[in-house]
């Protein structure tokens, strides 16, 4: 049924899908930033389509609380985009030994509410170079306007991550990088992933909910409505202010 939310998928069915060899991870960030600034142009996004954002969470078993924070808060998202336009979600969350997984496009508050719900944050290691090749996979085959991942720690090849970023700049597709918390090997990890794809990096208060409130209203009315609805929320909200000031 449309709009219905499709069972999770595993993170090996989501790679069955195929998609193009990802850059060599010996890329220094520097030569991928430049390709990315190089190759960038008008966004391609069409006027009056849909909206389309990933929203992708750490689900390790720290996150639990903040899990639940945003499960209530997402709901905030659909209603700032209903103010200009429309939006689907496509949840991605990874936890526990090598589990990522992936929702279909999700156009309620309350189908994504039940559905994250019913989530149990698990032990172990980030996976955030997963959440962005599923990232760079759905903005070739269904388009995405914008990416959020909320998350406090990383465990990867900055390397890595950085190329898969520098992917996802190529097809301008802005990343919007929450951090919990001030752990330092993170912050530099997601603000050169934001950099490299011309999004934003913002840091928020553990527990924070009304700082995460913003930046998730925030990302949602540039998923929507695109910069220019994001330059107006940033009149009034600090959130957009914040991203709207990293933006190329």
């Amino acid at each position: 049924m449309a709009g219905e939310p499709s069972k999770p998928k595993s993170q090996s069915d989501v790679a069955a899908r195929g998609s193009r060899p990802l850059p060599d991870a010996r890329s220094t960030s520097d030569d991928i930033a430049a390709f990315v600034a190089a190759a960038r142009a008008v966004s391609p996004h069409a006027a009056g389509a849909r909206g389309r954002l990933v929203f992708a969470l750490d689900a390790t078993m720290s996150r639990q609380p903040t899990w639940d924070m945003a499960c209530t808060l997402q709901a905030d998202m659909f209603r700032e985009a209903a103010a200009i336009g429309s939006l689907d979600i496509r949840l991605v969350y990874y936890r526990g030994l090598n589990e990522c997984r992936a929702t279909g496009w999700i156009s309620d508050s309350g189908k994504l509410a039940k559905l994250m719900s019913g989530i149990d944050c698990q032990g172990g290691n980030t996976q955030i170079g997963k959440v962005l090749s599923e990232s760079r996979r759905e903005a070739v085959s269904s388009g995405v306007r914008a990416v959020v991942f909320v998350g406090d720690a990383m465990e990867e090849s900055v390397d890595d991550l950085c190329a898969k970023a520098g992917e996802l700049g190529l097809l301008k597709v802005p990343v919007f990088m929450f951090q919990e918390g001030h752990d330092p090997t993170a912050e530099q990890a997601f603000r050169e992933i934001a950099r490299l794809t011309g999004g934003a990096w913002c840091r928020f208060d553990p527990g924070a909910a009304a700082q995460l409130r913003e930046l998730l209203r925030a990302a949602a009315a540039y998923a929507a409505g695109g910069r220019e609805a994001l330059m107006r929320l940033s009149k009034t909200g600090a959130g957009a202010a914040k991203l709207i000031g990293q933006m190329k």
